[in-house]
């Protein structure tokens, strides 16, 4: 007989989320293909091998099972050993993760050299003062030429970047001067993404490096070449193209869709396409279309990135992240939905075929059997995105029964790094030194950067919820990006009010006293480069040590899923951040070479992994590194509160 207790262990919630558990209850139709949940529990049981980083298949002579607690199979046919066959494993899992970060910004380079020489007439240059300031940090003369001369050079040094034969790229001068000197040192500063990326794949081929620390320093020069380039590049170019984005107001969840309108939905990582297609469904003249076929008007939404992008810029609805996907086709509502790369779900084609939605690839790099194809291209992006929302205009009129929850909640996004600059100081006096005093005296204990995926393996976004309201209960600042992000928002940590209703004390005053929430939703899983520069300015702000590793600052992907999250991870860790990450880790079976990462990486880069599937657990280890560090900058006496008046005021300028 089966272990009862066993079974009823795997028998978890699927979702915290009640409009995901409204959905769910009616996903009878679904068959054969059936919703994530489904898929996993006939998935089971799961190669054990596989789930520790011990399986490997890159060459024909296996694939093999390498095992140091058993001895027929300490050793791959090639001689390999399991912390080596876990070092390749991860090693790659980096490398796919910045190569899905930095091809997206290499794609948003593209566009924008376009726009900028008039050929991809659709997009225009939205903020002129940060690009003068990228142009200052790629060494571009400003003086009096034309802003679009200079777009042209910045567009043109921003895709030499990706190629980059020689290091160190660009960025690397907005960290902390020792962290930079560190980089150094261990010969650590990464050239361009791709020069990185191939380096991985060689040094993982069968044959080639087969030391596990020696493959860390290649895995973290591409996560380095990812965070502090591709996907920093990417956060930089759209916002001079898009806007960088501000606090705004909007509804997140699946009851946003919308009964009696023309539900337009797009899912993905670029914006490129999303944008286009906000500003054709806004035109008066497709409203117009939508009015003539009965519905009341178009309602744009967004899933996983793409959604976190229009939102922070226009405070179009979020339908929900990851996980959400397939149960925003399962109401039936959706009329056209249009897909980039990334997060997609290959079961998406098939779902929407049990409905009326017409389900759409926009990019070369993603088709899927079963949908449509409708090659985007950003020379002609205005026609293309018209031609989507025209379908989903035609589509409506063969809606069946739509089963819309009720369920929904306002959220405020668009933290920015230099928005957050600005509250804390305004127009004159944009400053971290009111977040560095507050960390200083206590207040506010620590700044943890909570991110990543949904995980079928584990309750839909309890996680997340969890560990979120555990920090900011023990006056932890929280700065979130991606589906992460939309799990707390879901929950109402993103208003203002959450502060006094779920905030310690400290945290609650500071943000009070502010204007802001508890918890700051900073963007898009490309847009932990935000993270990374708000943790360099408050260490250039000053009181907190003198690199990033000495602030009291961690970060975490409770509910990970992608390579993408490993790469992210790996330039926080190789930046000086303790990393957590939950639900399962890819190397546990390798002891070795996972003592290597969650203990001897600390002392390389001041940064290491760790693992915690339990979100409360999770919170207690990552407060008490903050309070690690707290003590060792001394922070741990406290400090007499000091009330500014005008003439410590105007010092802050000085700063």
């Amino acid at each position: 007989m089966p272990d009862e207790k066993k079974t009823k262990k795997e028998e978890i919630p699927r979702s915290v989320d009640p409009a995901s558990l409204e959905v769910l209850a009616e996903c009878t139709d679904l068959q054969p293909i059936g919703t994530s949940w489904d898929r996993l529990k006939k998935q089971h049981p799961q190669c054990g091998f596989g789930l520790k980083g011990l399986c490997c298949r890159h060459c024909s002579m296996g694939p093999c099972r390498v095992d140091a607690s058993k001895e027929k199979l300490k050793y791959g046919v090639c001689g390999v050993d399991s912390d080596t066959v876990a070092a390749r494993h991860f090693v790659r899992m980096i490398a796919a993760g910045a190569a899905a970060h930095s091809d997206h910004g290499r794609g948003v380079a593209e566009t924008f050299l376009a726009a900028a020489k008039g050929e991809a007439k659709d997009y225009k240059i939205k903020d002129q003062q940060k690009l003068y300031g990228l142009a200052m940090d790629f060494g571009v003369e400003i003086g009096d030429r034309a802003v679009e001369d200079i777009a042209i050079e910045v567009g043109e040094k921003s895709l030499g970047i990706f190629g980059e034969q020689h290091g160190p790229i660009p960025f690397l001068k907005r960290a902390p001067l020792k962290r930079q000197a560190l980089w150094k040192e261990h010969n650590m500063e990464p050239r361009g993404v791709d020069r990185e990326i191939v380096e991985c794949m060689h040094r993982t081929h069968m044959g080639v490096d087969q030391d596990p620390e020696n493959l860390m320093m290649q895995g973290n020069r591409a996560a380095l070449a990812d965070g502090w380039g591709g996907s920093m590049l990417a956060t930089e170019l759209q916002d001079i193209m898009f806007g960088t984005p501000q606090p705004i107001l909007g509804e997140c969840n699946l009851g946003v869709l919308k009964d009696d309108e023309v539900n337009v939905v797009i899912h993905g990582h670029e914006p490129t396409l999303s944008e286009m297609v906000m500003v054709v469904c806004q035109s008066p003249e497709m409203i117009a279309k939508a009015k003539a076929v009965g519905a009341k008007g178009i309602n744009l939404g967004g899933l996983c990135c793409s959604a976190n992008e229009i939102l922070m810029r226009h405070g179009v609805a979020n339908i929900g992240n990851f996980l959400q996907q397939e149960l925003a086709l399962a109401t039936g509502a959706v009329d056209v939905m249009t897909v980039d790369v990334q997060c997609i779900m290959s079961s998406l084609a098939q779902i929407a075929s049990c409905f009326h939605t017409k389900f759409i690839t926009t990019n070369y790099r993603a088709k899927i059997k079963g949908a449509q194809h409708i090659q985007f291209e950003e020379h002609d992006a205005e026609n293309i995105a018209r031609q989507i929302v025209q379908m989903g205009i035609d589509n409506y009129k063969n809606r069946g029964v739509t089963k819309i929850p009720k369920a929904k909640c306002n959220m405020i996004a668009g933290f920015s790094h230099e928005t957050i600059n600005y509250l804390l100081g305004g127009v004159y006096r944009s400053s971290y030194k009111p977040l560095n005093e507050n960390i200083i005296n206590g207040r506010i204990r620590g700044i943890a950067g909570v991110v990543g995926c949904n995980n079928p393996k584990v309750t839909h976004d309890k996680d997340h919820i969890a560990l979120v309201k555990e920090l900011i209960a023990n006056n932890v600042i929280v700065l979130q990006t991606g589906c992460s992000a939309l799990a707390c928002a879901k929950e109402g940590l993103m208003l203002p009010e959450a502060a006094s209703q779920f905030a310690g004390p400290g945290l609650a005053e500071v943000c009070e006293t502010v204007g802001i929430p508890p918890v700051l939703h900073m963007g898009s899983c490309v847009d932990n480069s935000r993270i990374l520069m708000a943790a360099s300015a408050v260490v250039k702000e000053g009181g907190l040590g003198d690199d990033i590793c000495d602030l009291p600052a961690v970060g975490a992907a409770p509910e990970w899923m992608s390579e993408k999250a490993i790469s992210i991870g790996q330039y926080f860790v190789a930046s000086g951040v303790y990393t957590l990450l939950g639900t399962t880790f890819p190397t546990l079976g390798a002891e070795g070479f996972t003592d290597f990462l969650f203990n001897k990486h600390e002392k390389l880069t001041g940064g290491m992994w760790g693992f915690e599937p339990d979100p409360m657990v999770m919170a207690r280890k990552m407060i008490e590194a903050m309070d690690g560090k707290r003590r060792a900058l001394g922070l741990d006496k406290g400090k007499e509160r000091v009330l500014f008046d005008m003439a410590m005021r105007r010092e802050l300028d000085a700063g």
